[in-house]
């Protein structure tokens, strides 16, 4: 029994020593609404809202309908739609050529429960670089209005 004890403490340390070696993920900041109001009704509004802040819709995956085409009748909505201004990218990317890992803007929808859920990735905001940061700021009102703007009733 010892020598199992001394196998357990073995493979412990050197399981936490690998996970401690690992690099630690990014947080991205986001921002999530939920409403009662027509899954389409809100996809409809979220392109409508991002036109009229002067994105461009760049993707859009309706997840959800695929999988149902594909035989699993009632499977609920997904949608991942990503978009993108280039004045702002460029902004951006000259603030920080690194921030290209943000881009593009991507915000998904999904059914869950009767409720739909709408959640947008915004900027980080506390970085070690003011002038990204309150660009940061600014680009992060815009997206969470076009998120705002697509659950109002």
């Amino acid at each position: 029994m010892p020598l199992i004890n001394l196998f357990c403490v073995f493979i412990s340390v050197f399981l936490l020593n690998a996970c401690a070696s690992m690099e630690s993920s990014e947080y991205v900041p986001f921002y999530q609404v939920e409403t009662v109001k027509p899954y389409d009704e809100v996809l409809t509004e979220l392109q409508l809202a991002i036109a009229e802040n002067n994105f461009r819709i760049t993707g859009h995956s309706r997840v959800g309908k695929v999988i149902r085409e594909r035989g699993a009748k009632d499977f609920p909505d997904y949608d991942t739609i990503q978009f993108c201004n280039l004045t702002y990218a460029k902004t951006i990317l000259e603030i920080n050529p690194k921030a290209i890992r943000f881009m593009p803007c991507n915000v998904v929808t999904y059914k869950i429960q009767g409720k739909t859920s709408v959640r947008i990735n915004l900027l980080p905001t506390k970085t070690d670089n003011g002038q990204f940061d309150r660009f940061a700021v600014d680009i992060n009102k815009i997206l969470k209005n076009i998120v705002d703007f697509s659950v109002e009733k």
